[in-house]
């Protein structure tokens, strides 16, 4: 009787633990208007939290070939301070160049402040995280465990965020790991892309690593050292947002839907876990049928969690029947997680399309509201999709009883993936 009443007992702290506590989006969005339309943005703004913000300039870079040369080289010449969030960091020579860049900077007396996420970087060694903090870092880990608030390390910090005097930002998908080194040139190399952004929209990068900075520290940089007067530098329309368990878990899901909801013409989805959940594939669902051309890109046999890929197959059914196209990127591991709408919006950053990023990480995601800019994504896009393999409806009829099997037991932990 009391092995019984222990095992209820630790079974309902873990449920506990492991629910986020608030309530989901249950119901779809009703279609009131187009992606071009400008109620859309005001929306977007409303609800997401920042407004849209123009003036704002950007560059794409495509994996760590051209990705990490541009952030050590923003790293190098900060000169009021350095603002660094990210999930993955692991030891090895791309982690010790971070280090070493960061470490300098420190030294020089230039701030710097890091984030890392305490099961992210559980593969940094110590050495290298005393040595930062010698050399005058600033380093702390998002979420350690504690047996007083278990519940907290299931939310994690998965936002990548890298913004340099307040006047440079980067987001996108890329970890500080050797498997993103090189230019996915091979299985070992992943595929990616990351973001550099400059113009007001990077005062709302700020805030956004500020916002997990206070959660891990309590201390408050508002200086202008991390919010220099920004002026116009180019002419696009941007929106840095968040989200987060503790206040707007929802809010990453709902601009998917948002979006999905105002489509008139395409979408295209690049992620590298897409687990959509039943209200995700009937705003999808719905899109195909007014006509909208539905293109996903996802990873093929070469990928890191090959449960998450039983599990998103399992929802393919539906989208291949109402005539969404699914491809399988072939070369190695696609990690990128963009989202293209209309040709119009873009939106990049941390966020899988997945249940852990819509209720259980902290996301971010810059949201670019450009045409050339969309256009440059689509031409990416499409590349990509020469290197991806078509998986029709009838792969989808033809998988194996182990396949369909694999499908239901993992099921059971979507809500975690």
């Amino acid at each position: 009787m009391a092995g019984a009443v222990l095992a209820t007992a630790i079974g309902a702290v873990l449920a506990f633990n492991l629910s986020t506590g608030e309530a989901h989006i249950e119901h779809k969005a009703e279609r009131l208007y187009t992606v071009d339309d400008p109620q859309f943005l005001r929306i977007m703004g409303s609800l997401l939290g920042p407004p849209v913000t123009t003036g704002n300039r950007y560059r794409v870079l495509l994996n760590g070939d051209q990705i990490f040369p541009a952030m050590l080289a923003a790293i190098r010449s900060a000169k009021t301070s350095v603002s660094f969030e990210t999930y993955i960091y692991w030891s090895g020579e791309i982690g010790r160049q971070f280090a070493d860049a960061l470490s300098e900077r420190a030294r020089a007396g230039v701030p710097v402040h890091v984030l890392l996420d305490w099961v992210g970087s559980n593969k940094l060694d110590e050495a290298s995280v005393e040595r930062m903090k010698a050399a005058g870092v600033e380093i702390e880990k998002f979420h350690p465990p504690h047996w007083s608030h278990l519940g907290r390390l299931n939310n994690r910090t998965h936002r990548k965020l890298l913004v340099v005097d307040g006047r440079i930002g980067f987001t996108g998908g890329v970890g500080i790991a050797e498997k993103w080194t090189g230019n996915a040139q091979d299985p070992d190399h992943w595929r990616d892309t990351h973001f550099e952004i400059e113009g007001p929209v990077v005062a709302q990068m700020q805030a956004v690593f500020l916002d997990n900075w206070i959660k891990a520290t309590g201390k408050v940089l508002h200086s202008s050292a991390y919010f220099p007067p920004l002026q116009p530098v180019g002419t696009g329309a941007a929106q840095m947002f968040s989200s987060s368990p503790t206040g707007g878990s929802e809010s990453m899901q709902m601009m998917y839907l948002l979006s999905i909801t105002a489509a008139s013409r395409t979408i295209r989805i690049a992620n590298a876990y897409f687990v959509p959940d039943d209200l995700s594939v009937r705003a999808m669902v719905d899109a195909l049928k007014r006509g909208v051309k539905l293109q996903i890109i996802v990873p093929g046999t070469h990928t890191d969690a090959e449960i998450v890929r039983t599990a998103s197959k399992a929802t393919w059914g539906e989208l291949l029947a109402a005539g969404a196209e699914i491809y399988e990127y072939q070369p190695t591991m696609y990690h990128c997680k963009v989202m293209i709408v209309d040709d119009v919006l873009v939106s990049t950053g941390s966020t899988n399309f997945d249940p852990r990023s819509f209720r259980l990480n902290d996301e971010a995601n810059l949201n670019v509201y450009d045409a050339a800019f969309a256009k440059e994504q689509v031409a990416i896009f499409e590349r990509d999709l020469a290197q991806s393999k078509r998986y029709t409806l009838e792969h989808w009829h033809a998988r194996t009883w182990w396949d369909r099997t694999s499908e239901k037991i993992v099921s059971l932990i979507e809500s975690q993936l």
